[in-house]
């Protein structure tokens, strides 16, 4: 019999919180069994963690009773970030690789059933939580992931291109050369965040010709940070004015560009290139409730969180539904800069300041 506990981090909202993978193999009819209030996705790792583990030439313990536990069991899990530790968590688990050297360690990452890892949603979300709750650990994730994550300052990352590439940090070298197909190590890295280059780009507000009475008004409602409110004829250039509202922002400061990059990194939006822009979102007017606030189940960041730190545009508010104009109303959901979407035994937090 073998128990493993490997660490990651679900994601519920901007909270990401702790889940220890524990991996417990014991004598018995062989089954695979997860448990811990997991979703389908989660449940089908099942099959890609034995295809990976067969495939990179490691050994599956085929003829064991394995059970993952996914601890805390109230929290819900999702997606399939929680492949690769439940995947090292058997490794450890049948002595494979040296549990003790997973310690102070955090695994996030989907595999393919060659063993080749794949980006997850919200990285850069789990390691500004560990940045804000000030947690040494290091974070193993997938390159592309790996990049967006270390962007955080005073973060510890590391970036694997395939799972051999994770197993052998924690095999010594006579054992990577003895259990391990290839003894290349160059799918593994530490991540560096790269310095800021050119600031970022915006549409112009000089490109715009005329309108010197709303271009002013413009201007007086970006350095107070006001809302605006546009009336006009169709084609009268309220959207074309609107678009370029961003661009009048003063730069954001570190603090901001983190906040506004985990919201877009729970929705799997994020990109390198857009670090450090002030978003604007233009939700079309039929949008739902669900759509603008946010919500689901798990409950996802709706229009109002992506603009967060950016530019909320609701081109033809009037025509949209009277609950949608309600639930923007800054006094009745936006209370500290939080908003908290509630579902039956959970909610979670996201950011809205526009």
């Amino acid at each position: 019999m073998g128990l493993s506990l490997v660490q990651s981090r679900a994601l519920l909202g901007l909270e990401a919180a702790s889940v220890t993978v524990e991996v417990h193999l014991a004598n018995g009819l062989p089954s695979f069994t997860l448990v811990g209030l997991v979703e389908t996705e989660v449940k089908e790792a099942r099959e890609r963690v034995r295809s990976a583990l067969q495939n990179a030439g490691l050994e599956f313990p085929n003829n064991k009773r394995i059970t993952v536990n996914l601890a805390p069991a109230d929290l819900p899990k999702d997606s399939g970030r929680f492949d690769l530790p439940i995947a090292l968590g058997i490794l450890a688990a049948s002595g494979q690789i040296d549990n003790a050297r997973l310690a102070g360690h955090e695994f996030a990452g989907e595999l393919s059933l060659s063993g080749e890892l794949r980006p997850v949603r919200g990285a850069l979300a789990m390691a500004l939580a560990l940045h804000t709750r000030g947690v040494a650990t290091r974070l193993v994730l997938p390159l592309e992931s790996a990049q967006e994550a270390a962007l955080v300052p005073g973060g510890e990352v590391y970036g694997a291109k395939h799972l051999l590439d994770v197993v052998r940090q924690f095999v010594s070298a006579d054992e990577a050369a003895a259990l391990l197909p290839d003894t290349t190590d160059d799918g593994w890295a530490r991540i560096q965040a790269t310095p800021d280059a050119a600031p970022p780009r915006y549409a112009d507000l000089s490109e715009v010709k005329g309108h010197t009475g709303v271009k002013r008004v413009l201007e007086i409602a970006a350095a107070g940070g006001h809302s605006l409110l546009m009336v006009g004829e169709p084609g009268s250039g309220k959207s074309m004015l609107a678009q370029r509202f961003a661009g009048l922002l003063p730069s954001m400061h570190i603090d901001e560009a983190l906040e506004s990059a985990a919201v877009a990194s729970l929705g799997g939006r994020f990109a390198t290139e857009g670090w450090r822009v002030r978003p604007t979102c233009a939700p079309h007017h039929t949008c739902s409730a669900v759509a603008l606030v946010g919500g689901g189940s798990p409950p996802r960041p709706g229009e109002i969180s992506r603009a967060h730190h950016g530019v909320l545009f609701l081109d033809t508010v009037v025509m949209g539904p009277s609950t949608c104009t309600l639930n923007i109303n800054h006094r009745r959901t936006l209370p500290g800069e939080v908003l908290r979407v509630r579902r039956f035994q959970l909610s979670a937090l996201n950011r809205a300041m526009w």
